[in-house]
């Protein structure tokens, strides 16, 4: 995130990774600051809109490390990885790319925000945080934290796939469980 325009060839890099994995029931999480490897300095927009430190990221992976790690959650290629927006991705391949590195995920990806706006009709994509109390709820801890926006997106999406069984699961109404056929029944003979 430059200040103003940024510096010539400005490109994002991530610089903080959350990660709630889940197998068969059981969660796992991850969390890491990631050094920059081009623009190292943080810009104060940056700092001051994800409340960040330089000194966070100087004491982080690198991408490399990061990648690997990453790796070591798509053993064989069939995980669904669900983020909140498609930046996330995005950055992460346009990073992987530039550093010469094999994207580490493969599989299914859900952007969520999209599956949200699809299943409630909305017009605009709502922003995670609106997203949960519009369902009541709380988000985990603070906004724009790595792993606490992903423990959000994992509590949306835990909200949302329990929605969808429940209108899955719907069989169409019948005129018999509108109307007591017994009742009408006596009104007619009265």
């Amino acid at each position: 995130m430059p200040d103003g325009r940024g510096p010539k060839g400005f490109f994002p890099e991530i610089i903080e990774v959350g990660l709630v994995c889940v197998e068969s029931a059981k969660t796992s999480q991850y969390s890491s600051y990631v050094k920059p490897r081009v623009f190292k300095r943080l810009s104060r927009r940056c700092r001051s809109f994800l409340s960040i430190k330089q000194e966070n990221v100087d004491s982080g992976i690198t991408l490399t490390a990061l990648v690997k790690h990453l790796s070591n959650f798509n053993n064989d290629g069939s995980n669904i990885v669900v983020t909140w927006g498609n930046m996330d991705m995005k950055v992460l391949k346009q990073n992987c790319d530039r550093a010469g590195l094999t994207f580490p995920f493969s599989g299914e990806f859900i952007d969520l925000s999209m599956e949200y706006k699809r299943f409630f009709g909305d017009r605009n994509q709502t922003g995670l945080w609106k997203a949960v109390q519009e369902y009541g709820k709380d988000g985990v801890g603070n906004h724009h934290k790595a792993l606490d926006d992903a423990m959000t997106t994992y509590h949306i999406y835990q909200l949302v796939e329990k929605d969808k069984r429940y209108l899955d699961k719907a069989e169409p109404t019948t005129i018999g469980d509108r109307i007591d056929l017994a009742k009408l029944q006596d009104l007619l003979v009265q």
